[in-house]
């Protein structure tokens, strides 16, 4: 399969596909394509799946869509500003927020990721449960904002601010502290707890968190809905 990723600050990932092949997306998913595509609704592996992904924050259903009778072409929009990513999971599995998820190969294989600590669950950001990608092929998720990734050493760490991890390889490991002080913790505005990702690994940081931005437009909306 060909792609291409075009536009900001609102992208699109372009898929283009050989005869007879297949591109999953969410439900909804799909913005334009040519006329011989074939799409199927299914619940990608049977009831289990399907709660699996609604546990994800995903839909209980996925659309399939096969070029027929020659190539053909799909394109997928993002629903946010921010960046389309696409990852090869066939050299290293990753780990990414939820909601990231925008269409993939049939060979990429979803799964809920639980977080080791729980800790990490309810206070790092992204809830306990968050998605995992492996298996060969492409997949493409969107994130928030601009995206800026890091190589991390084995042993080395980054403290990130809730919200802010996007995505990480399967390699990395993630865990909370608090902030330290109380008077930091209170008054800092940076919360009560940061996430700390450690390698070895790559990590994806997201610069403006979808619930971060609703924060910010949130005291305009009233504002203007009250004139």
């Amino acid at each position: 399969m060909k792609y291409e990723i075009k536009g900001a600050p609102m992208p699109v990932a372009i898929c283009y596909l050989d005869p007879g092949e297949s591109l999953v997306t969410e439900k909804g998913g799909m913005s334009w394509m040519t006329p011989n595509l074939e799409m199927t609704t299914n619940g990608g592996g049977g009831v289990g799946k399907m709660f699996s992904r609604a546990l994800q924050g995903e839909s209980m259903f996925q659309n399939v869509y096969t070029a027929q009778g020659g190539p053909g072409m799909i394109a997928m929009a993002s629903s946010f500003p921010g960046e389309i990513m696409a990852v090869d999971v066939s050299q290293m599995p990753i780990v990414a927020q939820k909601h990231a998820f925008l269409g993939s190969e049939t060979s990429v294989n979803m799964q809920m990721f639980f977080q080791k600590k729980l800790g990490a669950g309810f206070f790092g950001g992204e809830g306990f449960i968050m998605q995992s990608f492996s298996g060969r092929g492409i997949v493409f998720l969107e994130f928030d904002g601009s995206v800026i990734d890091y190589v991390l050493a084995p042993g080395q760490t980054m403290m990130i601010d809730t919200g802010c991890l996007a995505a990480m390889e399967a390699t990395c490991s993630i865990e909370i502290e608090r902030v330290k002080g109380v008077k930091n913790m209170l008054f800092g505005g940076e919360g009560l707890f940061n996430s700390k990702v450690t390698g070895p690994g790559r990590i994806w940081l997201q610069t403006m968190p979808s619930d971060k931005l609703a924060e910010v437009i949130a005291p305009y909306i009233t504002t203007g809905s009250a004139r």
